[in-house]
């Protein structure tokens, strides 16, 4: 089996509350009695895209395991090329393929600078096309980006989700081999479905999204951090498990 990690919207701003919150959950992933295969973090880990705060999120997230991340819409792509993946800067998607044992995952650039929604452009949904066509039709593979593709009954992530999911949906439908699809950016553990495949959405970081019968103050600030756990099992079955960290 293979067995990653999932985290999402760190929001490092430079304040001791954010530097706490996930120093805390990459301590408690580090002492894992069995390690992970790797760890996914899906997007804002940045919260205005500087250089000194991608700087820190490196030396929160270095671990023993492979980290893979994509950018979220508070993530800036110079900064985060030059100081989180110690590239050249450039405006371009940040689109990476990764090899996890026998599976492939896709860390995937939704972002549209200057906006909250999300859109995977053309040239990004031919990266992922081409990607997967050159994978044995039997490889598993898994898709990750920041906004998700459906709506998750709340007027704030519903108000930027992906802008056009027929254009994934379409996509994967030539392409079986994708097991889920994940994501992150509503703030809040959820599970779905999307275009036949579990549509898993990792928990924040920095605050949890209260959703509407549980009150009128969108953000908890009070929950404590949260990930995901993803086994993919030999049969490519997926199942999550949840967790915070206190």
């Amino acid at each position: 089996m293979t067995l990653l990690a999932q985290i999402s919207d760190l929001h490092l701003d430079g304040s001791t509350r954010a530097t706490r919150r996930a120093t805390r959950v990459m301590d408690h992933l580090r002492a894992l009695p069995r390690p992970v295969d790797a760890l996914l973090v899906t997007g804002d880990i940045a919260d205005h895209g500087t250089e000194a705060e991608y700087e820190e999120a490196a030396r929160i997230l270095a671990a023993p395991f492979p980290v893979l991340t994509c950018p979220g819409n508070h993530d800036a792509r110079p900064a985060y090329r030059k100081a989180l993946l110690g590239e050249a800067p450039g405006d371009g998607p940040v689109n990476r393929v990764h090899r996890v044992g026998g599976t492939t995952v896709l860390m995937c650039d939704a972002t549209v600078p200057g906006r909250d929604e999300g859109r995977l452009d053309a040239g990004t949904l031919a990266w992922i096309d081409s990607t997967l066509t050159e994978l044995p039709r039997d490889a598993p593979a898994l898709i990750a980006f920041h906004q998700p593709p459906v709506e998750l009954h709340h007027p704030l992530p519903d108000s930027c989700m992906l802008e056009n999911p027929e254009d994934l949906a379409g996509l994967l439908a030539a392409h079986p081999q994708v097991v889920a699809v994940l994501t992150g950016h509503a703030h809040t553990a959820a599970a779905s479905a999307f275009a036949g495949r579990p549509l898993i959405v990792g928990p924040a970081v920095t605050w949890t999204l209260r959703m509407p019968w549980e009150g009128d103050r969108a953000a908890d600030l009070d929950q404590p951090p949260g990930l995901a756990f993803h086994v993919l099992s030999d049969d490519h079955r997926l199942t999550t498990h949840y967790r915070v960290v206190v």
